[in-house]
C-alpha cells in the first residue's frame, strides 16, 4: 500500500511490527525481504517519488573541514533515494578489508569477508548485475579481447568491478513494495525524532513532522535507520531528549570516523608495449566488468599502505584529466547533480570505443585514476550546526580530515606502479606535481567519490563504534542501522554492493 503522509491528520499514530526510516537502497532492501511475510512493515520515506526543492533542501548543511561537495548535491531525497545518482560501479571489499591491519589505526572489522560473501551472491540479481564472480580469469574467458597486462602478480594483480546499468532502486521496486499487502509505503514522512523509553534501553516511536506543524506518531516493535549516512548521524544526535549526547552516542562514536574514497587521477601512463586495453577499458551503460590495478596484500603491508586500485582510462586529447574541484566549481557541481535524473539514464550512455592493440599504439596515453579507501580518523566527524532545517531539526556540521597516512599510501601506490612499469618494459609512469611532493598535507583539489561511509561505524566494542556486528545500535534493544554509515573501513570498492549486502544480512538477523 502507499499513502502520502501528507493526507493524515495532526497527532496520527501508526503502529507495526517493523519501521524502515528511509527508502534508499538500504531501506528498500530491508524492505523488499518482508514481502509476502507475516511482519507489518511501514517504510517511511521523507520524499515523495520525485525531486522537490523544499525537501531536498533539509539536507543543506555546514562544511567546516576540507573542501567538500555541498551536502544537499551528494544525496538525493525521495523515494529510490541516491541510487537516482548512482554510477552503477560494483565489487565487494576485499578480505583485507575486514582484517585488522597493524599499519593501519582502527581497522578491522567485527565480521569476515567469507560470512559476507553469501549476501554480496544474494545482492547481485537485486543490483540487476552478472555472476557473483570477480575472478579475472572469469571475464578473460567471456571475452577474448581482454587479455590482461603482463604483470610481476606477486606486486600488482587485477580488482575486477561489475557495472549495473545502473538500477534505479525507486523505479524497480516501486510496484512491489505498493502492491505488497504487508508493507504500506509513505511518502513526505520526515522522521524529525527517534524517541527512546524512559530507561534508553529501546526505542518507543519515530516522530514525523511536515512543514505546516502537523506531527505523526510511528510505533513498532523493531526500527532500522536507512536513511544517507549523514542523515542517520543527524537523527541520532538530534534524539537527545532522554540521552543528551545523542541516542547511540555514550561514548562519543557517534559521527566520528567519516570516511570517502579519495577518488582522482593523479598520474599519466604511455605504454611502450601496446597491447590490447579492453580488459581495463570502461564505457558507460556498455561494459559489463573492467579490470583495475591494486598492490597485493603483501605489497600493502609490507609499505604500510591502505587499499586502492588504479584505473588506466584513455588520456584526454589535450592536457590531463582533472578532479571534480579542479574541473567544476562546488555550484556548478550542484546544479548537474539536480539535473542527473533517472530519465537521463539513457542519454548518458555511452558508445563503445576501441580499445585493441592498434588504437593503443596509436595512442598510448592513459590516465591513471585512483579509488583509495581513506584511513579511519576520529577527527573526520559529523556533528550538528546551531543552524536548523524548515522542520526544526539541526542542520549537519561536516568536518572531513585526511591523514598523513593516506597521501603516503597514494604516493607509494603509484611510485609502485611506476616502477613495474618500468622494470617489466611496459611503460612509463609520470606522477601529479603534487603528489611528489614529500609534504603530507593535501592541495585543496582533492576530492572524493560521493561515498559517505563510516560515521556509525561496526564494532564490537561500543566504546570504539556505534553498532555491533548486527548492525544494532549498541544499547539500543531494537534500533537498526543500514547504509554504508556503518562501515568500519571503506575499502577500494565502492558502497553500493557491500551496504546492499549488509542490509540483506540485517533483514535476516530481523526474520530471525
Amino acid at each position: 500500500m502507499h499513502t502520502d503522509a501528507l493526507s493524515l491528520p495532526d497527532g496520527a499514530q501508526l503502529d507495526a511490527d517493523l519501521c524502515i526510516v528511509g527508502a534508499g537502497a538500504a531501506g528498500i532492501a530491508v524492505a523488499m525481504e518482508f514481502i509476502g511475510t507475516p511482519t507489518r512493515v511501514l517504510l517511511l520515506e521523507g520524499g515523495g517519488f520525485d525531486r522537490e526543492e523544499a525537501l531536498q533542501a533539509l539536507y543543506r548543511g555546514e562544511v567546516v573541514g576540507r573542501p567538500y561537495y555541498p551536502l544537499d548535491a551528494t544525496r538525493l531525497h525521495y523515494f529510490g533515494g541516491t541510487t537516482g545518482h548512482w554510477g552503477g560501479f560494483c565489487a565487494p571489499l576485499d578480505p583485507i578489508d575486514f582484517t585488522t591491519r597493524a599499519w593501519v589505526p582502527h581497522s578491522g572489522w567485527p565480521i569476515t569477508r567469507a560470512q559476507l560473501d553469501p549476501f554480496y551472491a544474494r545482492a547481485h540479481p537485486v543490483l540487476d548485475l552478472g555472476p557473483f564472480d570477480y575472478r579475472r580469469t572469469y571475464w578473460e574467458e567471456q571475452d577474448p579481447r581482454c587479455t590482461p597486462l603482463p604483470l610481476d602478480r606477486t606486486v600488482l594483480e587485477e580488482k575486477v568491478w561489475q557495472f549495473s546499468a545502473p538500477t534505479r532502486f525507486g523505479s524497480k521496486f516501486r510496484r512491489a513494495l505498493v502492491d505488497a499487502p504487508n508493507v504500506h509505503v509513505y511518502t513526505h514522512a520526515n522522521v524529525v525524532q527517534v524517541i527512546a523509553n524512559e530507561s534508553v534501553r529501546a526505542i518507543d516511536a519515530v516522530q514525523v513532522r511536515h512543514f505546516d506543524g502537523r506531527t505523526m506518531l510511528v510505533r513498532a516493535t523493531q526500527f532500522v535507520l536507512a536513511c544517507s549516512t549523514m542523515q542517520n548521524v543527524r537523527l541520532l544526535l538530534a534524539s537527545n531528549e532522554r540521552a543528551t549526547a545523542g541516542l547511540g552516542n555514550a561514548h562519543d562514536q557517534v559521527g566520528r570516523y567519516f570516511a570517502e574514497h579519495l577518488e582522482m587521477p593523479a598520474g599519466t601512463a604511455v605504454l611502450t608495449r601496446p597491447q590490447s586495453m579492453q580488459l581495463y577499458a570502461y564505457d558507460f551503460g556498455i561494459t559489463k566488468a573492467r579490470a583495475e590495478l591494486r598492490l597485493t596484500d603483501a605489497q600493502q603491508q609490507s609499505h604500510g599502505v591502505l587499499n586502492a586500485t588504479v584505473a588506466l582510462d584513455p588520456a584526454p586529447e589535450t592536457g590531463n584529466a582533472l578532479s571534480t574541484f579542479e574541473a567544476e566549481s562546488p555550484e556548478e557541481v550542484e546544479l548537474y547533480r539536480r539535473a542527473t535524473k533517472d530519465s537521463l539514464t539513457a542519454d548518458m550512455k555511452g558508445t563503445a570505443q576501441r580499445y585493441d592493440a592498434a588504437q593503443v599504439r596509436a595512442r598510448p596515453f592513459f590516465t591513471l585514476t585512483t579509488r583509495q579507501e581513506q584511513a579511519p580518523n576520529p577527527d573526520s566527524r559529523i556533528t550538528l550546526s546551531s543552524e536548523r532545517d524548515a522542520l526544526g531539526v539541526p542542520r549537519v556540521r561536516f568536518n572531513w580530515q585526511l591523514t598523513p597516512l593516506d597521501k603516503h599510501s597514494m604516493r607509494t601506490l603509484y611510485t609502485r606502479v611506476g616502477r613495474e612499469f618500468g622494470r617489466l618494459g611496459l611503460g612509463r609512469v609520470q606522477l601529479r606535481e603534487w603528489l611528489l611532493s614529500d609534504d603530507l598535507t593535501w592541495p585543496p583539489l582533492v576530492s572524493g567519490g560521493w561515498h559517505d561511509t563510516g560515521a556509525t561505524r561496526m564494532h564490537d566494542d561500543p566504546k570504539q563504534g556505534v553498532v555491533d556486528a548486527d548492525c544494532r545500535v549498541h544499547g539500543l534493544a531494537n534500533l537498526y542501522l543500514a547504509g554504508a554509515g556503518v562501515f568500519p573501513t571503506a575499502g577500494s570498492a565502492n558502497p553500493t554492493l557491500t551496504l546492499v549486502a549488509l542490509a540483506l544480512r540485517l533483514a535476516d538477523r530481523l526474520k530471525g
